[in-house]
């Protein structure tokens, strides 16, 4: 048995909308710590009040939580008051990552390259909106993950239908303009990049199904990128993802235009660690297995942010 983190709690499940995807992370989080002989329990926020890390003894948490009250800011302020350390960012960090238009503002203030975008409501004017922004062009909740509300849409006409699935979700409905090129993701552990994983999805559009489910999705890592591109985005993920305060471990996802220029769409605190996941994918081109990988990140828990 590996004592060296006492009693540990993996948090998944929750209560958002991608409480499915947290069951299969958490999960395969849950198998290697245990196979690493660490004390390791599921404990899902959704089934058992918070309180129970605190009166049952664990000394830390490996938070597997997706989207929202896990991903946001929220349990990690719970986590802070009980004094439990925990992985991954803090609460501020957490919060403006899952906020992905003030994530947009930061990096806009600090030159990070982003797709120009507009933030929507009823009475947004569609065809203006399509003229700004050009088509085709994306619509998605601001504050949701995964892809959940995602569009792509190719005609203003598709604008309302669109925005009303994104407002299903959320308050707060982003218009992005659609960036060409080629998807990339930059896996963050502890202060160093991990080789990028350039991902092709069967589909035009990398969607929720294309992310956790099919099979036809292709991903490359190594990259196949120029190793001197590589580098360049590499440590502009590191300054996209600190400049938000996070730490611990996390992704920053990227679009690389023909013309080589990158683009950072969003900065994730608690990526997927399932079969089709990409921080696992990264980090096994470094070197570093599924089980040695979850461990690392439990040893980057701290509760002092």
């Amino acid at each position: 048995m590996n004592s060296d983190f006492g009693k540990v709690a993996v948090l998944m499940g929750g209560r958002s909308a991608e409480r499915e995807i947290s069951l299969m992370s958490g999960t395969a989080v849950l198998e290697a710590l245990r196979r690493r002989g660490v004390d390791a329990h599921r404990f899902d926020p959704a089934e058992r009040p918070l309180e129970d890390l605190k009166r049952e003894g664990f000394a830390r948490v490996h938070i597997a939580l997706h989207g929202r009250y896990g991903e946001d800011g929220t349990v990690q302020g719970a986590l802070e008051l009980m004094g439990i350390p925990y992985t991954g960012s803090g609460v501020m960090a957490s919060a403006l990552a899952m906020d992905k238009w003030r994530t947009k503002l930061i990096w806009l203030a600090v030159g990070i390259p982003t797709p120009r975008f507009r933030m929507l409501d009823a009475a947004t004017e569609w065809d203006a909106l399509a003229s700004e922004l050009g088509l085709p062009l994306v619509v998605k909740p601001a504050r949701e993950g995964s892809t959940i509300g995602l569009s792509k849409v190719k005609a203003a006409a598709e604008l309302p239908a669109a925005y009303a699935l994104a407002a299903e979700h959320d308050a707060l409905v982003m218009a992005e303009q659609f960036i060409e090129g080629e998807e990339l993701t930059a896996s963050i552990l502890g202060e160093t990049a991990l080789p990028l994983v350039r991902i092709q999805p069967a589909t035009d559009l990398y969607d929720y199904e294309a992310k956790y489910f099919s099979d036809e999705t292709r991903y490359f890592c190594p990259s196949g990128i120029a190793p001197e591109q590589e580098r360049r985005i590499q440590a502009l993920s590191l300054e996209a993802y600190r400049i938000l305060g996070c730490r611990g471990w996390g992704r920053v996802d990227v679009m690389l235009t023909a013309r080589n220029e990158p683009y950072f769409l969003e900065a994730n605190t608690s990526p997927g660690m399932t079969a089709h996941s990409l921080v696992p994918m990264a980090a096994r081109e470094a070197g570093i297995g599924f089980d040695e990988l979850a461990v690392r990140i439990l040893e980057l828990a701290d509760v002092e942010r």
